[in-house]
């Protein structure tokens, strides 16, 4: 590969560091209440005489009773009280001593955000959208760290990609996401230190669901959605069974000239639950996206004024007769519970996931005086394949005053790719005045043609005990990772094994007033695929550290919470460029992120819901193989990130029905090159949303950016900056029945 293509790869690939309701049942953390047993069958006894018994009357529910959560399960508004994420186990947030964020589906509905890295925008710790308007993938740091490809989990299973293969997820499918920020390893396998973001399915219900959207935005970019469920009726013995089919249809344009977005998914899964203590789903998407390549445009015309001026918004670097980024992507899989008694729980999760992607694009490679703009042209095919099996025995039990958790796992991953990539030099267009006319798709041979296969055994142990109001974590988890790369054009095989040990210790106490200050330690263990510049042998594994202290509060009388949390976070054999051969990494790089998050989420009343937060964070390079680098914070990283959103609906009166919401984001200022010298400025966004609710429908307008601020989202190096969304509105009407 030459160094454009490494450039192209570097800018949005691997990153850039110079280094509803469900029909699941809660998993319950205490020994729930008597249940039946599953116990071998008595002897038979002497046939007492029978009684006339009364029949047994229904409990009376109590309507002012707040239902319980379910973790995998719908939010009632913005606030979360449990998860599944941080413990692999149904646990309070108050008593998981880690940061960990959740968003609910109602959010999303109020927030609609075009795709997924835009749902990340107002969370702590995470920046979403690095690449700014970009419409073939999603993007996202955590703590400095970029996330997405290695840390974007499906239902707790991993969606790992590298090269060009990505996934995509789809919105209109969340029930809710949760973001764990720091080391995840010790429970998810290889992942980034800085932590791991699960998005949760939606579920068959267990009531029915009709829901019907349809929406359009002023690039004419429209869609159709739906969302279908309910319980299908059976016999009395033959349990029960509950279906779900949600898709939606997407076509049209964008802000930039000849860039379209059309996406097209579906996704049926069925729930069976024979009897009260076994549930089995199963899940299956299909989905195909067709767009176009980003433009990769100069700092000097985009950030900073060139001779000629600032390249339009909505110049097309490539050309359309060779430009295209086309996913076909199917997934299918199952997660299975079976409670063995009132003290032992095992559950199994499962999944198959196939991606082909195929890329072509003319992405730029700078401009000179005139506004010519020098282009290569690039062509790849990514075809991956990945299969999980996570296997999970919850056992609960008390030692005298102590009450355990104990959890035990076993999971497997099998990851494939056959990767393809061509690339050539292409001819130049004026940025100002472009002209379009026939390139053919590169088809020379593969300079880079190889078939990776990487495998993963990890067993994982953790016990939660509780003793009065504290709660001590301990996690502890090995893994044996084989990984071969079969490169075709050098005719050669590499493998490698490896093996590692991650843990994780924490402590947190819940106090009568709602605070619970807490302490963590954790590691991680991260497989890399690429080949050292250096050695020329097979990457390392990552691996990381973290001491995060914190606090949590949820007082009394108030639906909300409010985190704080403070962290030092070493991510370590970080890939790293030798001045001497830029075409391959070398991995002697360490990257130090150390700073604080703040949190806030309410129900404020029935009305009235708010979500902020504040990040603020020191990201550094604190070891490389340029020491001239040493110090430096990574390019298209901001350091700083606060928002704000409130929505308030009218729920009494002539006006009842009438809601408004508005937010604001602030993103720090980052740097488009290594040495520190070129500022990419920091800016401030506004949303706004108007909805209306009457009878069964709700209509509903959201404007992004809605001062149509012109900005550059980041600069991966001087010649590959990327501008971030303009003002967009959306209007949408939705009907449920």
């Amino acid at each position: 590969m030459c160094g454009a293509t490494l450039e192209i790869a570097s800018a949005q690939q691997s990153g850039t560091s110079p280094s509803g309701g469900t029909a699941l049942g809660p998993v319950t953390v205490d020994a729930p209440t008597t249940r039946r047993r599953v116990t071998a069958a008595p002897r038979r006894a002497a046939r007492p005489q029978r009684v006339a018994v009364a029949p047994r009357r229904p409990p009376v529910r109590n309507p002012s009773a707040p239902a319980v959560e379910n973790p995998r399960g719908a939010i009632t508004g913005y606030v979360a009280g449990r998860s599944m994420s941080g413990t692999k186990t149904n646990t309070p947030l108050l008593e998981t001593p880690q940061a960990i964020s959740v968003i609910g589906a109602e959010q999303i509905r109020d927030q609609k955000p075009g795709k997924f890295d835009e749902i990340l925008r107002y969370t702590a710790g995470v920046y979403g959208g690095t690449f700014g308007a970009d419409t073939r993938n999603d993007w996202f740091l955590i703590r400095g760290f970029k996330s997405d490809d290695n840390s974007t989990f499906l239902d707790g299973l991993q969606l790992f990609y590298t090269s060009y293969a990505s996934w995509k997820l789809q919105t209109s499918n969340m029930e809710r996401i949760e973001i764990l920020r720091g080391p995840s390893a010790v429970l998810y396998g290889g992942s980034s230190p800085s932590g791991m973001v699960n998005v949760v399915s939606k579920m068959p219900p267990a009531e029915p669901i009709r829901y019907v959207e349809a929406g359009i935005n002023q690039y004419g970019n429209r869609y159709l959605s739906f969302d279908f469920g309910g319980p299908v009726p059976l016999k009395t013995d033959n349990g029960q069974l509950f279906y779900r089919l949600v898709g939606q249809v997407q076509a049209g344009g964008t802000q930039t000239d000849y860039i379209k977005d059309d996406n097209y998914f579906i996704a049926p899964s069925l729930t069976w639950k024979p009897d009260a203590d076994t549930s089995f789903t199963l899940l299956a998407s299909a989905s195909k996206s067709t767009t176009n390549g980003q433009n990769f445009l100069p700092y000097v015309g985009t950030v900073v004024a060139a001779p000629y001026g600032r390249i339009p918004t909505n110049f097309f670097g490539s050309d359309p007769s060779v430009d295209f980024f086309r996913r076909e992507q199917e997934m299918i899989g199952y997660q299975f519970e079976r409670n063995l008694s009132d003290s032992v729980t095992f559950r199994q999760n499962a999944r198959f996931a196939h991606v082909n992607v195929d890329y072509s694009t003319l992405f730029g490679l700078g401009t000179d005086a005139a506004g010519n703009l020098s282009r290569g042209n690039f062509h790849t095919i990514g075809i991956a394949d990945q299969a999980n099996l996570d296997n999970q025995l919850e056992y609960r039990f008390s030692t005298g005053a102590l009450s355990h958790t104990a959890l035990f796992g076993l999971d497997l991953k099998h990851y494939s790719i056959d990767d393809r990539q061509n690339f050539a030099g292409g001819a130049s267009i004026n940025v100002l005045s472009p002209a379009y006319g026939y390139f053919p798709v590169f088809t020379g041979p593969f300079g880079t043609d190889r078939t990776i296969t990487q495998k993963q055994l990890g067993f994982y142990v953790q016990d939660q005990i509780k003793w009065d109001r504290w709660t001590l974590v301990l996690s502890g988890r090995n893994d044996w990772v084989s990984t071969d790369n079969n490169d075709h054009v050098a005719g050669a095989t590499q493998s490698r094994d490896d093996s590692k040990f991650s843990g994780r210790a924490g402590l947190i106490y819940t106090s009568d007033i709602g605070l619970a200050p807490y302490v963590s330690y954790a590691t991680s263990y991260n497989p890399v695929i690429g080949v050292n510049g250096g050695t020329g042998q097979l990457l390392l594994p990552e691996t990381g550290e973290q001491t995060e202290v914190g606090v949590k509060f949820a007082p009394a009388g108030m639906n909300g919470y409010v985190n704080v949390a403070l962290f030092d976070l070493k991510r370590k054999n970080a890939l790293t460029t030798d001045p001497n051969n830029i075409l391959l990494p070398n991995q002697s790089g360490e990257v130090t992120s150390r700073g604080i998050e703040l949190e806030a989420v309410a129900n404020l009343t029935r009305e009235f819901k708010l979500t902020g937060s504040f990040t603020a964070y020191h990201l550094f390079v604190s070891q490389d193989f340029n020491s001239a680098l040493i110090g430096k914070t990574p390019t298209n990283t901001p350091q700083q990130l606060a928002s704000l959103w409130g929505d308030y609906t009218i729920k009494s009166g002539s006006l009842t029905g009438l809601g408004f919401g508005a937010g604001v984001r602030y993103v720090g200022a980052s740097y488009a090159d290594q040495a520190n010298t070129l500022v990419v400025p920091a800016r401030v966004l506004g949303d706004l949303v108007v909805h209306y609710e009457w009878d069964n429908w709700r209509a509903q307008i959201n404007v992004q950016n809605i001062t149509d601020v012109i900005y550059v989202a980041s600069c991966a190096s001087t010649n590959a900056c990327f501008y971030g969304d303009r003002r967009r509105a959306t209007a949408s009407l939705a009907y449920k029945w």
